[in-house]
């Protein structure tokens, strides 16, 4: 690419933006701003502006977009209840189209012509940014190093920051990579790529073990509004406030941890080990709400789309038609999304034990093992008899 007056890099301060912004400067003799997005990082974020200018960015965005990430994108993923092959909250998946989005906008508003990201040539957040930039932009210009430079591991990349004086947080005892945001923190990489190695104990960040969690158990109440968390034990509070909230329930009672091995977009499975406890608190609490207030084959239909949700989420079309049409759906099926969860925390377990609800479908006089006026067990019988006809047939053609 030849004649590009700017780049905006997506910039965390890590290993690979930190290769990648001098690397920019180097290889396209051009200005690089620095982007780095404050989703919940905390002390991560410590310094990152010096240490941007320090390795050439010629301006450096901070920017916190918490709220704005809890809101709209990790709420209504939970409205969807979805989860990747049925373990992964998406906490990555979610973050990088909020994080390209913005990345588009700084671009417009500085001048900028391309725009740069440190996902390798392997994994899917490559696709993830890069499906947002055309779509918001589609003649943006787009520079993945990972796909153009001589490196070709990791170690490459520590070997070059130690000869220029660049400070980066992966060492040879702590070789992984690492994400983290408001919604987890994901380890990949390193020690980790061996399935059948478990991790050790230090390398996690959120959640204490389950073995040294408290003998005994936290409980919690979560409201909802329309499928929306809006409360901890009664107390309001905003999308980013209530999730780091449930991050220090759940990660104080070991609350959390996934080890999975996944597939990736791109074709090849890949281990990956997340700490979720907030969202683990709240898809458990949002299931319990949904339970007495949503209409049976609404929620059928709705976890029948569940699947393609988590699928479209971790793929990187959040921006897409398919995408829009289903969180339409979604948002429709949680209308009558409204009451109270509690829950129990012990131990690594999240434990369903109440749920409340004006809106609520449950109806105790129908329900109850003891006498009642309004059901005729009777009819039961009918009922079956016309389900089993079909089956009855079958059998007695020999089939």
């Amino acid at each position: 690419m030849e004649g590009i007056n700017a780049v905006v890099l997506a910039y965390s301060g890590g290993l690979d933006t930190s290769i990648i912004l001098k690397w920019l400067v180097e290889t396209y003799d051009t200005e690089v701003i620095a982007f780095a997005a404050d989703l919940g990082q905390g002390k991560e974020l410590d310094d990152i502006e010096e240490k941007a200018l320090g390795t050439g960015a010629s301006k450096v965005y901070v920017d916190d977009l918490r709220d704005e990430f809890v809101r709209d994108f990790v709420f209504p993923a939970l409205q969807a209840n979805a989860v990747y092959e049925g373990s992964y909250l998406l906490g990555t998946s979610l973050a990088r189209p909020l994080i390209a989005k913005r990345q588009i906008e700084i671009a417009e508003a500085e001048g900028a012509d391309a725009v740069s990201h440190g996902a390798t040539g392997k994994g899917n957040d490559q696709v993830r940014f890069e499906l947002t930039y055309y779509r918001l932009n589609p003649d943006i210009r787009v520079i993945a190093p990972w796909r153009e430079w001589d490196f070709k591991g990791r170690s490459d990349l520590v070997a070059y920051a130690e000869a220029n004086d660049i400070p980066v947080p992966i060492t040879p005892e702590k070789p992984y990579s690492s994400d983290r945001n408001l919604l987890h923190i994901s380890f990949e990489g390193g020690i980790l790529e061996d399935p059948w190695a478990e991790p050790p104990e230090d390398m996690y960040v959120l959640s204490a073990s389950p073995e040294d969690a408290p003998d005994k158990p936290t409980y919690v109440e979560i409201d909802f509004e329309r499928g929306l968390p809006v409360a901890v034990d009664g107390e309001k509070l905003g999308p980013a406030a209530l999730l780091a909230k449930l991050n220090e329930l759940g990660g104080a009672n070991g609350v959390g941890r996934v080890d999975m091995v996944e597939n990736r977009f791109i074709g090849m499975k890949n281990r990956g080990v997340y700490e979720t406890p907030g969202g683990t608190i709240l898809y458990a609490a949002h299931r319990g709400v949904e339970s007495i207030t949503m209409d049976r084959e609404v929620m059928h239909i709705r976890d029948m789309l569940m699947p393609k949700f988590a699928e479209l989420v971790y793929n990187g079309f959040w921006y897409s038609p398919e995408m829009e049409a289903i969180q339409s759906l979604v948002e429709e099926t949680q209308q009558n999304v409204t009451g109270t969860a509690r829950l129990k925390l012990y131990k690594g377990n999240v434990i369903t034990v109440g749920r409340k609800s004006d809106q609520s479908l449950y109806d105790p006089e129908t329900a109850t093992f003891e006498e009642d006026a309004v059901y005729d067990q009777a009819d039961a019988a009918g009922f079956i008899k016309l389900n089993a006809l079909r089956l009855r047939i079958r059998k007695r053609l020999g089939k």
